[in-house]
């Protein structure tokens, strides 16, 4: 009788799972687009944390500090959409090239007034002036579902190294900007942002060979005709309460950080939540999908609300940093199989010639919750006990358990 042949050491586990992810490129040009826009999301990644500490170190309010990021984000989840109409109607490169050098301008008087004592009305017209930036996510997704809608294996794997990118620049993001933001002045890490930001838009545009042709079909339609597609409306509220968690989460851990006089650790912390999620996401992507998306979507978000109990109990506790670390490390992988299982679920229910601006709507609907959860975090912590603002992204998660349930529900 032969014997079973010995399972694979676990040093080779990580191989073996990344080798899973070699047709996702085999299409040309994907490698290339994919790696052009990640200069892009590290931007995204180093926006909310550079404005944050320019904003609460140089006018001395946390409050306001989170009171004008969600501004920024909330004026950005009004104008993707409509960016993502035009992008479906006219394509990719005629529609980011010129929003991403619209948006270079207001940055800059951002910086002047934030440094110069303009009143506070002037910081928050300058940021939301600057919420026009192109969605590079939403874009890519966009070509990853054009150039593997015939093979959904693939793509679910497509839409988690999506997902893993955009957690590898969010580990990076608020470190490198935490960094310039302390170590050189606080204007050094958005002024940077919006230069990598710039170049890396431009790049991607350039990546003309994977881009998605323009949609064909009547474009006389409105945007609240798409919220009404089947199965959008609760998908959309499980993006909105993620949103909450996302922005309550970084306000929340920069404050506590600062509260124990290690503010520099404040990045280093929400590096550790994107980490968990890089590594989940691609461990999630690996896996064949044996479930439908809503059931993967309701799973996920179970196991999200679980984990974010983690740092709330840390916080409430007055833990410290390296505690606290492991807390949010291992509270981060539950939030990456919750968002690919929801990109996915978007990809299906959403017609092909508004992809763009569909997937737009869905990170309108997280950026909203951002700012939502920036302005309530923000406002915890200017009035509350150091940790007591953990509350929020814990009831977010519980909040998205809910319409991810009813979603699996409507899909049987």
């Amino acid at each position: 009788m032969s014997l079973p042949s010995p399972l694979p050491p676990l040093s080779s586990l990580p191989s073996l799972a990344l080798a899973r992810y070699r047709p996702v490129f085999a299409a040309p040009g994907a490698l290339a687009f994919t790696l052009s826009g990640l200069l892009g999301r590290l931007a995204l990644a180093m926006n909310g944390v550079s404005t944050v500490v320019l904003v609460a170190d140089r006018r001395g309010s946390y409050a306001l500090a989170g009171a004008v990021s969600a501004v920024g984000v909330l004026a950005g989840a009004v104008l993707l959409p409509l960016l993502g109409r035009l992008v479906d109607r006219l394509g990719q490169a005629r529609v980011a090239v010129p929003a991403v050098l619209a948006a270079a301008l207001p940055t800059g008087a951002l910086l002047l007034c934030v440094r110069s004592g303009a009143p506070a009305w002037t910081l928050f017209l300058c940021w939301a002036l600057s919420g026009g930036s192109p969605d590079l996510g939403s874009m890519a997704r966009a070509r990853w579902a054009h150039l593997h809608r015939a093979d959904p294996a693939v793509l679910h794997r497509a839409n988690a190294l999506e997902q893993s990118l955009d957690e590898l620049c969010f580990m990076a993001g608020p470190v490198l900007g935490m960094a310039l933001c302390t170590a050189l002045a606080p204007e050094a890490g958005l002024l940077t942002a919006r230069v990598l930001g710039t170049a890396g838009t431009l790049l991607f545009a350039a990546q003309r060979a994977t881009e998605p042709p323009p949609g064909r079909a009547p474009h006389r339609h409105r945007a609240g005709g798409l919220v009404r597609t089947p199965g959008l409306p609760p998908l959309l509220a499980v993006f909105l309460a993620a949103g909450v968690l996302f922005g309550s989460l970084e306000v929340t851990t920069l404050a506590y950080t600062d509260a124990l006089g290690r503010q520099a650790a404040g990045g280093g912390l929400l590096a550790l939540v994107a980490a968990g999620s890089c590594v989940s996401g691609l461990v999630f992507g690996a896996v064949r999908p044996r479930r439908p998306a809503a059931r993967r979507l309701a799973l996920g978000t179970g196991a999200m609300t679980a984990l974010m109990l983690l740092p709330l109990a840390a916080g409430l506790s007055g833990a410290g940093v390296p505690l606290l670390g492991a807390a949010l490390l291992a509270a981060g992988s539950g939030t990456a199989p919750t968002m690919v299982s929801g990109m996915t679920l978007a990809q299906r229910l959403l017609p092909a010639h508004r992809l763009t601006e569909g997937m737009a709507l869905a990170v309108s609907a997280i950026l909203v919750g951002i700012s939502t959860g920036a302005t309530l975090g923000g406002a915890l912590a200017q009035h509350t006990a150091p940790g007591t603002g953990y509350l929020l992204p814990a009831g977010a998660a519980a909040l998205a358990l809910l319409a991810a349930t009813r979603l699996a529900r409507r899909d049987g």
